[in-house]
């Protein structure tokens, strides 16, 4: 059973991660021009575009996006709670109410994660190299999230400590999440 839960959770982070990428990513206005950019539009294209008929992006967000990763999340968070089903004595609502629940702390987490891991990504490429092709969507997607700490926290003997900042505070939203 462990194996099962398992592997379902590495599928549904895989596809929640792409999911909420391709969101962040337009929020964000990174490029999908590049490497990044184009191994999640094709890996995401499969449930976007469908759910683009139904589902518009309004106010530069995609929706369809979103809404995919919150699909994805909610029928995963419904199976483990399936799973634990005659452990857990409570009505139809309460049910749907602690997997929506469920789903959407996931979610916000997942998003958390992958903010930190585009700060990691970013001031490693700083050090190595740079040049690289994943330098300016890295730059592009923690941009928002740095810009109102350099505002506060200068540059010191060249040194920018503002992601060290930024991976701090989003590790406090995480102990709260």
């Amino acid at each position: 059973m462990q194996a099962i839960t398992f592997l379902l959770d590495a599928v549904a982070s895989f596809f929640c991660t792409l999911f909420l990428l391709r969101f962040l990513m337009q929020a964000m206005r990174v490029s999908f021009a590049g490497q990044i950019g184009d191994f999640v539009v094709k890996l995401t294209n499969w449930a976007i575009k469908p759910l683009r008929r139904f589902i518009p992006g309004l106010g530069g967000f995609d929706w369809a996006s979103l809404i995919a990763a919150l699909g994805v999340q909610l029928a995963f968070s419904g199976i483990l709670l399936g799973l634990a089903g005659p452990s857990i004595n409570t009505d139809g609502g309460t049910l749907a109410l602690m997997v929506l629940w469920f789903a959407l702390r996931a979610l916000l987490r997942l998003a958390v994660y992958i903010f930190i891991g585009a700060l990691i990504l970013q001031a490693v490429l700083s050090w190595i190299n740079p040049y690289s092709p994943l330098t300016a969507p890295a730059y592009q997607l923690t941009r928002p999230v740095l810009d109102p700490i350099r505002r506060i926290i200068p540059t010191i003997s060249g040194i920018d400590l503002s992601p060290l900042v930024a991976i701090l505070l989003l590790q406090v939203v995480l102990m709260f999440l």
